[in-house]
């Protein structure tokens, strides 16, 4: 009998398969892929930068055991930091938008952050939640993660998705597709397969009302239009994490399209997502349009479709909000 070494609850993120969307895969000719995030413990990417963040901040002395992070989130980074805070004695408070979904607000609470809920308001409002976060760290000589433009977030692609898909694939991937929160998760893995074969495609998949389409494609922030009900992605600024990142193509994907996708996959295909996992896909679709058939693309299963039953899965909710779930999931190559 050989000698096991067993872990604790870090030892779990990453290493996440890869999964190949059947239809869309056959519609586009391409293989279409996704990294299946949802199985990290936290349940989403976001444990990964949580991981590196409090990594990098413990190795620098940032960070001690018994210290209290905190960190403004949309919700799924506030949980890997909840999560992997606990596990090394850390107390954690969160500072969230009061219109993230009430699924997420409750799991943190449950998990044992502080919870703290703020309205809604821009990165150049005060009151923003990574601003309040910010002021409360240098109130009481917390520790702030900043996820947005901490390095150490988009570190976490670079030295483990990244990795990861190159030998998935066996080097064999033509495009990388992501939307841009923090810009973290483009970033990191952009840079690390680029690294490997430059012929490889950055893809941004933005959703409306964010600026990343636009930065991309008109080096501007201005060309922005409509709004997105897509919670964690939807940037307005150029972040650290985003700094000297090449992107190939950029898409603006609306939300009834990425919806569209997210309802096919639990219907046909067993795969449970939440709408920035579509808007992902969506944008991996729109590239394989132009470029394929043929070509290998991959893209982040960001988390899964639990968190949001209250708004993506709720027909009152869909029918408020103008968004449909019974659409052909044809209507998303037109």
């Amino acid at each position: 009998m050989g000698t096991h070494t067993f872990q604790g609850i870090e030892g779990s993120i990453g290493r996440t398969p890869l999964i190949r969307l059947r239809r869309l895969s056959e519609l586009t000719g391409c293989e279409i892929l996704g990294k299946a995030e949802w199985m990290n413990p936290g349940g989403s990417v976001k444990d990964r930068a949580a991981m590196s963040i409090i990594h990098e901040a413990e190795a620098s002395g940032q960070l001690k055991r018994g210290a209290t992070i905190v960190e403004g989130t949309a919700g799924n980074t506030g949980i890997g930091l909840t999560v992997i805070g606990r596990a090394r004695g850390c107390r954690v408070v969160i500072v969230i938008p009061e219109t993230q979904s009430q699924e997420k607000i409750a799991l943190l609470r449950t998990l044992g952050a502080e919870v703290r809920t703020v309205p809604e308001k821009p990165y150049s409002d005060a009151g923003n939640f990574s601003r309040v976060a910010q002021r409360l760290a240098a109130e009481n000589g917390w520790f702030w993660a900043n996820q947005f433009d901490n390095v150490a977030n988009r570190l976490a692609h670079y030295r483990t998705t990244g990795p990861e898909i190159w030998e998935q694939t066996g080097g064999k991937v033509d495009a990388f597709v992501s939307a841009v929160g923090t810009g973290g998760t483009l970033a990191g893995n952009a840079l690390f397969l680029r690294e490997r074969n430059p012929k490889i495609a950055a893809v941004c998949a933005d959703p409306h009302g964010a600026a990343m389409w636009s930065w991309f494609t008109h080096g501007d922030l201005t060309h922005v239009d409509g709004e997105s009900e897509a919670e964690g992605i939807g940037q307005t600024r150029v972040t650290k994490n985003l700094e000297g990142v090449q992107v190939d193509r950029a898409y603006q994907i609306a939300d009834q399209t990425a919806l569209t996708i997210v309802y096919q996959l639990l219907r046909e295909e067993g795969v449970f997502l939440g709408m920035s996992a579509g808007i992902n896909i969506a944008g991996a679709v729109r590239y394989a349009l132009e470029h394929g058939p043929g070509k290998t693309i991959v893209t982040i299963f960001c988390d899964s479709g639990q968190k949001y039953l209250s708004k993506y899965f709720n027909p009152a909710w869909l029918d408020a909000n103008g968004l449909r779930a019974d659409l052909p999931i044809e209507t998303v190559l037109a």
